[in-house]
Protein backbone atom coordinates (compact mmCIF):
# COMPACT_ATOMS: atom_id res chain seq x y z
CA UNK A 1 0.00 0.00 0.00
CA UNK A 2 2.97 2.40 0.87
CA UNK A 3 4.82 1.65 -2.41
CA UNK A 4 1.45 2.74 -4.64
CA UNK A 5 0.96 5.87 -2.60
CA UNK A 6 4.71 6.01 -2.97
CA UNK A 7 4.20 5.41 -6.96
CA UNK A 8 1.53 7.78 -7.29
CA UNK A 9 3.05 11.09 -5.56
CA UNK A 10 5.40 10.39 -7.76
CA UNK A 11 3.97 10.02 -10.72
CA UNK A 12 1.97 13.66 -9.69
CA UNK A 13 4.92 14.99 -9.41
CA UNK A 14 6.55 14.04 -12.38
CA UNK A 15 3.40 15.32 -14.49
CA UNK A 16 3.59 18.24 -13.01
CA UNK A 17 7.12 18.84 -13.72
CA UNK A 18 6.37 17.91 -17.59
CA UNK A 19 3.50 20.66 -17.27
CA UNK A 20 5.76 22.87 -16.05
CA UNK A 21 8.35 22.34 -18.44
CA UNK A 22 6.20 22.08 -21.74
CA UNK A 23 4.28 25.75 -19.67
CA UNK A 24 7.91 26.95 -20.06
CA UNK A 25 8.33 25.97 -23.93
CA UNK A 26 5.27 27.85 -24.55
CA UNK A 27 5.92 30.83 -23.05
CA UNK A 28 8.98 31.27 -25.23
CA UNK A 29 7.97 33.61 -28.00
CA UNK A 30 8.32 32.64 -31.80
CA UNK A 31 9.52 36.85 -32.29
CA UNK A 32 8.61 38.36 -35.70
CA UNK A 33 10.31 37.61 -38.80
CA UNK A 34 11.98 40.61 -41.00
CA UNK A 35 9.28 41.42 -43.64
CA UNK A 36 9.89 43.34 -47.24
CA UNK A 37 7.57 45.81 -48.67
CA UNK A 38 7.43 47.02 -52.71
CA UNK A 39 8.42 50.56 -52.74
CA UNK A 40 5.45 51.34 -55.23
CA UNK A 41 2.00 52.68 -54.74
CA UNK A 42 0.91 50.16 -57.40
CA UNK A 43 0.62 46.60 -56.45
CA UNK A 44 2.40 44.77 -59.23
CA UNK A 45 2.95 41.34 -60.46
CA UNK A 46 5.86 39.31 -61.22
CA UNK A 47 7.07 36.11 -62.49
CA UNK A 48 9.69 34.09 -62.06
CA UNK A 49 12.35 32.22 -64.74
CA UNK A 50 13.41 29.09 -64.30
CA UNK A 51 16.98 29.24 -62.84
CA UNK A 52 20.13 29.14 -64.25
CA UNK A 53 23.08 27.30 -63.25
CA UNK A 54 26.48 28.60 -63.44
CA UNK A 55 27.99 26.75 -60.21
CA UNK A 56 29.70 23.68 -62.56
CA UNK A 57 27.31 21.43 -59.80
CA UNK A 58 25.00 19.21 -61.44
CA UNK A 59 23.17 18.93 -57.86
CA UNK A 60 21.39 22.40 -58.57
CA UNK A 61 17.90 21.97 -59.27
CA UNK A 62 16.75 24.76 -61.50
CA UNK A 63 13.26 24.39 -61.29
CA UNK A 64 13.48 24.14 -56.96
CA UNK A 65 16.00 27.26 -57.33
CA UNK A 66 13.32 29.18 -58.50
CA UNK A 67 10.42 27.76 -56.28
CA UNK A 68 12.61 29.02 -53.48
CA UNK A 69 12.98 32.23 -54.90
CA UNK A 70 9.04 32.51 -55.79
CA UNK A 71 8.37 32.01 -51.94
CA UNK A 72 10.56 34.69 -51.15
CA UNK A 73 8.76 36.83 -53.65
CA UNK A 74 5.56 35.97 -52.63
CA UNK A 75 6.19 37.16 -49.01
CA UNK A 76 6.97 40.83 -50.22
CA UNK A 77 4.17 42.91 -49.19
CA UNK A 78 2.70 44.32 -52.72
CA UNK A 79 3.85 42.19 -54.79
CA UNK A 80 1.91 39.01 -56.44
CA UNK A 81 4.41 36.56 -58.04
CA UNK A 82 3.47 34.13 -61.04
CA UNK A 83 5.14 30.11 -60.18
CA UNK A 84 7.65 29.01 -62.57
CA UNK A 85 5.90 26.27 -64.51
CA UNK A 86 3.62 29.13 -65.82
CA UNK A 87 6.57 30.65 -66.96
CA UNK A 88 7.93 27.49 -69.02
CA UNK A 89 5.12 27.06 -70.68
CA UNK A 90 5.53 30.30 -72.31
CA UNK A 91 9.19 29.47 -72.89
CA UNK A 92 7.92 25.93 -74.09
CA UNK A 93 5.49 28.14 -76.59
CA UNK A 94 7.97 30.84 -77.82
CA UNK A 95 10.51 27.70 -77.80
CA UNK A 96 13.29 29.16 -75.55
CA UNK A 97 15.38 27.97 -72.82
CA UNK A 98 15.89 30.87 -71.36
CA UNK A 99 16.00 34.99 -71.68
CA UNK A 100 18.56 36.57 -73.14
CA UNK A 101 17.31 39.73 -74.23
CA UNK A 102 15.26 43.03 -72.76
CA UNK A 103 12.84 42.04 -75.71
CA UNK A 104 12.54 38.19 -75.27
CA UNK A 105 11.51 39.49 -71.46
CA UNK A 106 8.80 42.09 -72.59
CA UNK A 107 7.28 39.45 -74.51
CA UNK A 108 6.88 36.67 -71.97
CA UNK A 109 6.07 39.80 -69.28
CA UNK A 110 3.62 40.25 -71.90
CA UNK A 111 1.99 37.14 -72.56
CA UNK A 112 1.82 36.73 -68.49
CA UNK A 113 0.74 39.62 -68.12
CA UNK A 114 3.04 40.57 -66.14
CA UNK A 115 4.97 43.58 -64.94
CA UNK A 116 8.48 42.01 -64.39
CA UNK A 117 10.03 39.02 -64.85
CA UNK A 118 12.89 37.40 -62.15
CA UNK A 119 15.78 35.43 -63.29
CA UNK A 120 17.88 33.70 -60.92
CA UNK A 121 21.07 32.61 -61.73
CA UNK A 122 22.99 30.40 -58.96
CA UNK A 123 27.28 30.63 -59.81
CA UNK A 124 28.10 29.07 -56.66
CA UNK A 125 26.81 26.06 -54.70
CA UNK A 126 28.58 24.22 -51.91
CA UNK A 127 26.02 22.59 -49.36
CA UNK A 128 29.00 21.36 -46.76
CA UNK A 129 29.14 23.07 -43.54
CA UNK A 130 29.59 26.08 -43.68
CA UNK A 131 27.13 26.22 -46.51
CA UNK A 132 28.06 28.77 -49.70
CA UNK A 133 25.95 30.08 -52.60
CA UNK A 134 26.36 32.51 -55.21
CA UNK A 135 23.63 33.74 -57.02
CA UNK A 136 21.94 36.78 -58.68
CA UNK A 137 18.51 38.20 -59.29
CA UNK A 138 17.87 39.96 -62.51
CA UNK A 139 14.50 41.63 -62.77
CA UNK A 140 13.33 42.64 -66.32
CA UNK A 141 10.36 45.42 -66.17
CA UNK A 142 7.98 45.55 -68.96
CA UNK A 143 8.48 49.10 -70.56
CA UNK A 144 5.76 51.03 -69.82
CA UNK A 145 2.86 51.73 -73.05
CA UNK A 146 4.49 47.97 -74.32
CA UNK A 147 3.01 46.70 -77.59
CA UNK A 148 3.70 43.30 -78.29
CA UNK A 149 4.18 42.85 -81.93
CA UNK A 150 1.22 40.59 -83.56
CA UNK A 151 3.33 38.27 -85.36
CA UNK A 152 6.36 37.11 -83.17
CA UNK A 153 8.94 35.29 -85.12
CA UNK A 154 9.35 32.36 -82.68
CA UNK A 155 11.62 30.74 -84.75
CA UNK A 156 13.91 34.39 -84.91
CA UNK A 157 13.47 34.76 -80.91
CA UNK A 158 14.47 31.08 -80.22
CA UNK A 159 17.45 32.24 -82.18
CA UNK A 160 18.40 35.37 -80.41
CA UNK A 161 18.32 33.31 -77.18
CA UNK A 162 21.13 31.29 -78.09
CA UNK A 163 23.24 34.48 -79.15
CA UNK A 164 24.93 36.39 -76.55
CA UNK A 165 25.94 34.13 -74.11
CA UNK A 166 29.59 35.84 -73.60
CA UNK A 167 28.25 39.38 -73.81
CA UNK A 168 27.24 41.86 -71.17
CA UNK A 169 24.01 42.23 -69.71
CA UNK A 170 22.19 45.56 -70.22
CA UNK A 171 23.03 47.99 -67.79
CA UNK A 172 20.99 48.49 -64.69
CA UNK A 173 18.21 51.01 -65.17
CA UNK A 174 14.85 52.10 -65.20
CA UNK A 175 13.95 48.63 -66.71
CA UNK A 176 16.65 46.08 -65.44
CA UNK A 177 17.66 46.12 -62.42
CA UNK A 178 20.25 43.17 -60.56
CA UNK A 179 21.23 42.07 -57.42
CA UNK A 180 24.42 40.06 -57.13
CA UNK A 181 26.49 38.13 -54.21
CA UNK A 182 27.99 35.36 -52.49
CA UNK A 183 27.08 34.38 -48.86
CA UNK A 184 29.79 32.30 -47.42
CA UNK A 185 28.70 31.01 -44.01
CA UNK A 186 32.74 30.90 -42.86
CA UNK A 187 32.03 34.53 -42.48
CA UNK A 188 31.03 35.87 -38.80
CA UNK A 189 28.89 38.55 -40.60
CA UNK A 190 26.89 36.05 -42.92
CA UNK A 191 26.34 33.63 -40.09
CA UNK A 192 25.12 36.64 -38.15
CA UNK A 193 22.61 37.96 -41.01
CA UNK A 194 21.66 34.37 -41.48
CA UNK A 195 20.40 34.23 -37.62
CA UNK A 196 19.02 37.53 -37.81
CA UNK A 197 16.88 36.48 -40.61
CA UNK A 198 16.37 32.77 -38.81
CA UNK A 199 14.17 35.44 -36.01
CA UNK A 200 10.54 34.82 -36.21
CA UNK A 201 11.50 31.71 -38.94
CA UNK A 202 12.22 28.93 -36.70
CA UNK A 203 10.24 26.77 -33.99
CA UNK A 204 12.55 28.50 -31.01
CA UNK A 205 12.33 25.57 -28.52
CA UNK A 206 13.38 23.39 -31.74
CA UNK A 207 16.80 20.56 -30.82
CA UNK A 208 18.71 22.91 -33.62
CA UNK A 209 16.63 26.27 -33.50
CA UNK A 210 18.10 29.24 -35.66
CA UNK A 211 20.93 27.31 -36.52
CA UNK A 212 18.89 24.87 -38.96
CA UNK A 213 19.47 27.52 -41.31
CA UNK A 214 22.89 26.81 -42.05
CA UNK A 215 22.27 23.04 -42.15
CA UNK A 216 19.49 23.38 -44.69
CA UNK A 217 20.76 24.04 -48.04
CA UNK A 218 16.62 24.85 -49.04
CA UNK A 219 16.27 27.46 -46.03
CA UNK A 220 19.84 28.54 -46.49
CA UNK A 221 19.16 29.63 -50.09
CA UNK A 222 15.79 30.85 -49.13
CA UNK A 223 18.03 33.16 -46.92
CA UNK A 224 20.23 34.51 -50.06
CA UNK A 225 16.96 34.96 -52.15
CA UNK A 226 15.35 37.29 -49.36
CA UNK A 227 18.47 39.33 -48.90
CA UNK A 228 18.87 39.41 -52.78
CA UNK A 229 15.56 40.48 -53.26
CA UNK A 230 15.94 43.19 -50.54
CA UNK A 231 19.22 44.81 -52.63
CA UNK A 232 16.39 44.74 -55.36
CA UNK A 233 13.47 46.75 -53.66
CA UNK A 234 16.40 49.00 -52.41
CA UNK A 235 17.10 50.02 -55.96
CA UNK A 236 13.37 50.21 -57.10
CA UNK A 237 13.11 52.86 -54.04
CA UNK A 238 15.88 54.70 -55.54
CA UNK A 239 14.61 54.60 -58.92
CA UNK A 240 11.63 55.93 -58.07
CA UNK A 241 13.32 58.98 -56.05
CA UNK A 242 14.93 60.36 -59.38
CA UNK A 243 11.77 60.01 -61.21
Amino acid sequence: MMYSVRSTVFGVLLAGLVMAAAGCEEKKPYGAEAQLFLPTKKRQVWAVAPAINLSGQKEVDALLQADLVYQQLQQIHGLTVVPVNRVVEVFAGLRIEKVATSEQAAIVCDLLGCDALVVPTVTAYDPYDPPKVGASLQVFHKPRNYSRPENVDVRGLSRSATFGTNESLPPPDGQFLQAVGIFDAANGTTRAAVLEYAKGRHDPVGPMGAKEYLVSMDRYSGFVYHTLAADVLRQIEARDKKI
